[in-house]
């Protein structure tokens, strides 16, 4: 491996580091995004009981919020009723609305930064081959080629575009896969919001349904 890397040249560095920082994003996006820690099963039934016996504690709604995300959502339409009994429907709904893009926004963390190293590494890989042509072109002279700068500029371009390649396509395959996870999460998230405005109107100031 230690020869590969010196036969690359330096423009394998910025790979290796893409490699790397593509990995960890990686890990760190499969571990933040488990369903337990962003949609539980079986959370909203819980939620839509508990609006039956009426607004729940405050120290309820605190644990409901430091939960899951799911339960974040969910916790800022109790909060919406408990500042403001009163509060119309639109803008209960508009409430729910901004916890969920918040929400949304947390998922995406990090995946514009794999997405961008999935469209660089092909780039540097790039850069490395024009390196590696500049020393095949740089072997030749009017006494003839040197074999050694010739051998060192084919390697150079050929490790590079290879590298570039095999650190681009896996990390794209992950974006895809992760940028999926994300849009369901967000779908389930906006759903499961919904069906909870109708119990959040119950739960309101009756002065306020006149």
């Amino acid at each position: 491996m230690i020869s590969i890397i010196q036969a690359a040249g330096w423009p394998i560095w910025p790979l290796l580091l893409c490699s790397v920082l593509a990995l960890a994003l990686v890990i760190e996006r499969l571990v933040s995004l488990r369903p337990h820690k962003i949609v539980p099963a079986g959370l909203l039934e819980q939620v839509l009981k508990a609006c039956e016996r009426g607004l729940p504690p405050l120290e309820t709604q605190q644990q409901l919020a430091a939960h899951s995300v799911l339960g974040q959502v969910l916790a800022s339409g109790f909060e919406a009723v408990r500042q403001q009994p009163r509060i119309s429907e639109s803008d209960l709904r508009a409430q729910l609305e901004a916890s969920g893009r918040r929400a949304a926004h947390g998922l995406e963390k990090y995946l514009s930064a794999l997405a961008t190293i999935a469209s660089a590494a092909p780039l540097i890989g790039l850069l490395g081959t024009v390196v590696g042509m500049i020393d095949i072109f740089a072997s030749q002279s009017a006494t003839g080629s040197h074999p050694v700068q010739l051998a060192q500029g084919i390697s150079m371009a050929l490790y590079n575009t290879a590298f570039g390649l095999i650190i681009a396509i896996p990390a794209l395959m992950c974006w895809r896969y992760l940028r999926a996870r994300v849009d369901g999460y967000v779908l389930h998230l906006e759903l499961d919001a919904e069906r909870l405005v109708r119990p959040l109107l119950s739960l309101r100031d009756p002065r306020a349904q006149s």
